[in-house]
C-alpha cells in the first residue's frame, strides 16, 4: 500500500505545481480559485502535521503569495513521502479538527483524504478557470500514468 501512497502524492504534487505555475503565469485568475489553491495546500500542511503531532501555525482559509504556495506544495510532498516512510499507516492517531472538535482516524484515512481532497478543489479550480476563459489544465490520474509511464 505505501507504493501506491508514494505514487498518489507524486501525482498531487505534480498537479498542485501545474496549478500553481498556471496562476503564476496567468494575469487574471479569480478570487475563488486563489482561495480553494490557498485552502488545498494549507490543509494538506495541516492534515501532514497532525500525522506527525506536530505544531502548525496556518489556518485551513488563510491566503498566502502564490510564491509561497510553490514552497510549501514541496514541503507537503516530502512530508508526506516522510510519513509514508516512517509511520505504519494503519496507525490510528487522536487529533483536534479545525472546529475544535476532537476525533480518531488511520493515517492510510487521512492521506487518501489529503489526495481526494486536493483533486475536488483541483477540479473546482478547472471549472472556475474555464468559466473565466481560460483553458483548463486535465489533471486525471490516468492522464498523468499515460504520461509517466
Amino acid at each position: 500500500m505505501k507504493p501506491l501512497f508514494q505514487e498518489l502524492f507524486e501525482y498531487l504534487h505534480h498537479y498542485n505545481n501545474k496549478v500553481i505555475n498556471l496562476f503564476l503565469e496567468e494575469r487574471f485568475i479569480s478570487e475563488k480559485a486563489i482561495v480553494l489553491l490557498n485552502h488545498t495546500i494549507n490543509a494538506h500542511q495541516i492534515w501532514n502535521a497532525r500525522i506527525m503531532n506536530k505544531p502548525n501555525a496556518i489556518g485551513v482559509w488563510d491566503i498566502r503569495p502564490t510564491t509561497v504556495l510553490i514552497v510549501q506544495n514541496e514541503e507537503n510532498y516530502k512530508s508526506s513521502l516522510q510519513i509514508i516512510d516512517d509511520y505504519s499507516i494503519s496507525n490510528i492517531i487522536a487529533y483536534t479538527s479545525s472546529e475544535g472538535k476532537k476525533y480518531k482516524n488511520s493515517i492510510q484515512d487521512i492521506l487518501f483524504h489529503i489526495i481526494n481532497h486536493s483533486t475536488y478543489h483541483r477540479g473546482q479550480i478547472m471549472a472556475d478557470y474555464k468559466k473565466e476563459g481560460g483553458n483548463p489544465i486535465s489533471s486525471d490520474y490516468i492522464i498523468y500514468k499515460r504520461l509517466n509511464l
